[in-house]
C-alpha cells in the first residue's frame, strides 16, 4: 500500500466540509479490474420470483426486456460495463440511461449458471432516517445449461472482518463489517479523509471466496454494489449510483485491491 502523502487529497477534512458523491468517486475505479466485451452474447437470466430478464449485448449497449419486479419493454436499449472477475463469472452493470435514478447489476457464472441481479434506485423523496437510494436483490439461473453448485443467499461469513480497499494511489479504505445489516468505514486517503460512518449493508455469498456486498450510506445519496474475490486474487470490482454536488444522478465504476487485516469472533452473543 502506498504512503499517504502530504497534498490536499489527503489533508484531514473538517466535519463541515462532507464531501460529496461525485468529490470522493473520481479516480475510484483506477485499479478496477479492465472491461470485456460481451458482444454477441444473449443471456436470459431468471429470477427467484419468476422475473424473466432477456440480453441481448453489443459492442458498447445491451437491448434488453424483462417482465415481472424488473419490467422493461422489448427492444430496451441501455449501455452496459461487464469485467470478467474470473475465468468463469462476470459482473454486469447496467447504469439505465431508459429509466431515470436506476441501475441494474447481475453476476453470474457460465460454469454454474448460477446469477445474482441487484437493483438500485434513488428514491424521489428523501426521508429522514432512511438511505435515499435502495436496493432490491434476486438469486436466479441463466438458461446457458445445466445448473450446479449453491444458491446464491445472504451472508454472515463477513461479521467481524476488518479489510483496507486500495482503489487509486489517493483512495484507501478500511472497512469493518459488525452484523448482516451494518458496517463501518473510515478513509485512511483520499479527500474523505478523516470522515467514516456507520451505514446499512448486504452481503451475498455467491461462490466460494466472492461475495456481493452493498452498502447504501445515511448522509449523502449514494448506494453501491461490489463483489469482492476474498479468494485467490484478492480484487474488488464495483459501481454507485447516487446524487453529484448538484442534485443529479450519476453513475460511477470503481475497483481496487483489497487488503485483509484480521477478524474477531463475538464470544457471548451473534450480532443480528
Amino acid at each position: 500500500m502506498a504512503d499517504s502523502t502530504a497534498d490536499t487529497s489527503t489533508e484531514d477534512a473538517a466535519d463541515d466540509e462532507w464531501r460529496t458523491y461525485d468529490d470522493f468517486a473520481a479516480g475510484i475505479d483506477t485499479y478496477r479490474l479492465p472491461n470485456t466485451s460481451l458482444d454477441g452474447t444473449n443471456v436470459t437470466v431468471t429470477l427467484d420470483d419468476g422475473t424473466s430478464i432477456r440480453l441481448a449485448f453489443g459492442s458498447e449497449t445491451v437491448t434488453w426486456s424483462a417482465s415481472g419486479s424488473i419490467e422493461a419493454a422489448e427492444g430496451t436499449n441501455d449501455p452496459y460495463d461487464a469485467v470478467q472477475v474470473r475465468d468463469d463469472v462476470l459482473f454486469v452493470h447496467l447504469p439505465l440511461s431508459s429509466r431515470a435514478n436506476e441501475a441494474l447489476t447481475i453476476v453470474y457464472s457460465t460454469t454454474t449458471n448460477r446469477a445474482l441481479a441487484v437493483q438500485s434506485h434513488i428514491d424521489d423523496v428523501a426521508v429522514g432516517g432512511v438511505p435515499r437510494v435502495s436496493q432490491r436483490f434476486w438469486a436466479g439461473t441463466t438458461d446457458a445449461g445445466d445448473v450446479s453448485g449453491e444458491v446464491p443467499a445472504p451472508s454472515r461469513d463477513l461479521i467481524g472482518k476488518r479489510n483496507v480497499y486500495r482503489y487509486s494511489p489517493h483512495h484507501l479504505y478500511e472497512h469493518v463489517y459488525l452484523s448482516s445489516k451494518r458496517y463501518s468505514w473510515q478513509c485512511l486517503e483520499g479527500v474523505q479523509r478523516g470522515h467514516g460512518d456507520t451505514d446499512l449493508s448486504t452481503v451475498w455469498k455467491f461462490a466460494d471466496g466472492l461475495y456481493l456486498f452493498c452498502f447504501r450510506e445515511f448522509r449523502i445519496a449514494v448506494a453501491s454494489v461490489w463483489l469482492h474475490d476474498l479468494g485467490y486474487q484478492l480484487r474488488t470490482t464495483g459501481v454507485f449510483l447516487g446524487l453529484d454536488g448538484e442534485g443529479e444522478p450519476e453513475h460511477s465504476r470503481a475497483g481496487g485491491h483489497i487488503y485483509p487485516l484480521g477478524s474477531v469472533s463475538y464470544p457471548d452473543v451473534q450480532p443480528v
